[in-house]
C-alpha cells in the first residue's frame, strides 16, 4: 500500500477513490476485504485522510504519511544499496532497561533496527556512520535510559568483525539473491506491468529498509546488492513507461482541495 501511495499519490495533491485502490490491488491477488481493512487501519493511525465526494470515499495522504513516503523515496533513490562514503565512524547506543520494561525495550530495539543499527553485545547497538537517534529515543520517552556516542574501532577489534557480529550479512546477502532470482525474469503470470511495478517496488523497499547500509569496504567484492540495485533501477525505469498509462486508466482521483 505504501508503494502504491508513493507511486501514484505522493506529491500530487490528490485523493484516490477506494474502489480504484481495490481494483488495482486485485491485480496482485489482494482481496477487497484486506484493502478496506488496510485503508481503515492507516486512517486510524493518521496516515490517510478520508474525503467524500458524493457517495464515494477517497483517501489522501496526511503530513505523517508524506514524511514516511519521503523517507522511502530517499532510501530508494538517493542513499543507494551500498555505503561508499564511510568515514570509519560508528554510532553506538547503549541502554539498560529492567525486565519489567520489556515492552519499551522491544520498541527501542525495533526502532534501532529500522534506523540501521545492530546488536554488537547485550545492551549495545551500533551503526556505521553518524546517526541522530534523538527522535527515536525521545519519542519512546527513554532519554534517561540511553547513552549515545560516536567512536572508531581500535585494535584488536576489526571493523569487518564488528559488522559480522552486529549484522547477519549472510541473511542480508541471501535476501538480495532472492530478489535477483525473482526479478531477472519478471512473473508472466501477473496481469500487467502495473502489477509488476507494485510488487517490484514493494520487494525493493522491503530490502533496503532491512539493510543497515554497511560500508562497501567491509563487504565481499561480489556483494549482491550492487547487481540487485542495477536490476531494480532498470525495471523501475521500464515500468514508468509501461505501467503509468495503465494506472491512469485504472485510478480515479480528485484534487484534495475539491472534496
Amino acid at each position: 500500500m505504501l508503494n502504491f501511495l508513493g507511486l501514484y499519490v505522493f506529491d500530487r495533491g490528490i485523493a484516490v477513490y477506494s474502489g480504484s485502490v481495490i481494483d488495482v490491488f486485485a491485480r496482485v491477488d489482494v482481496s477487497e476485504e484486506a484493502v478496506r481493512s488496510t485503508l481503515t487501519r492507516m486512517t486510524s493511525r493518521g496516515l490517510l485522510a478520508k474525503h467524500r465526494n458524493g457517495r464515494k470515499v477517497y483517501f489522501g495522504l496526511t503530513p505523517r504519511a508524506t514524511d514516511v513516503l519521503r523517507d522511502g523515496e530517499r532510501r530508494i533513490w538517493q542513499r543507494g544499496a551500498v555505503n561508499r562514503d564511510w568515514d570509519g565512524t560508528w554510532t553506538l547506543v547503549g541502554f539498560s532497561l529492567p525486565e519489567g520494561r520489556r515492552g519499551e525495550r522491544h520498541d527501542l530495539r525495533t526502532q534501532l533496527q529500522w534506523a540501521g543499527f545492530g546488536p554488537v553485545q547485550n545492551g549495545l547497538w551500533i551503526a556505521p556512520g553518524t546517526h541522530d537517534v534523538t527522535e527515536v529515543v525521545e519519542g519512546l520517552g527513554l532519554a534517561g535510559n540511553v547513552t549515545v556516542f560516536t567512536a572508531q574501532h581500535a585494535k584488536p577489534t576489526e571493523a569487518a568483525d564488528l559488522a559480522r557480529r552486529a549484522f547477519d550479512t549472510t541473511a542480508i546477502a541471501a535476501r538480495y539473491q532472492d530478489f535477483l532470482t525473482r526479478w531477472r525474469e519478471p512473473d508472466d503470470s501477473l496481469p500487467d506491468d502495473l502489477a509488476r511495478q507494485l510488487l517490484l517496488h514493494a520487494d525493493w523497499l522491503d530490502l533496503v529498509r532491512q539493510d543497515p547500509h554497511l560500508p562497501a569496504e567491509l563487504l565481499a567484492a561480489d556483494w549482491p546488492a550492487i547487481e540487485a540495485e542495477e536490476l531494480f533501477q532498470a525495471l523501475a525505469t521500464r515500468y514508468v513507461e509501461t505501467a503509468t498509462p495503465i494506472a491512469a486508466a485504472a485510478i480515479e482521483s480528485v484534487d484534495v482541495g475539491a472534496v
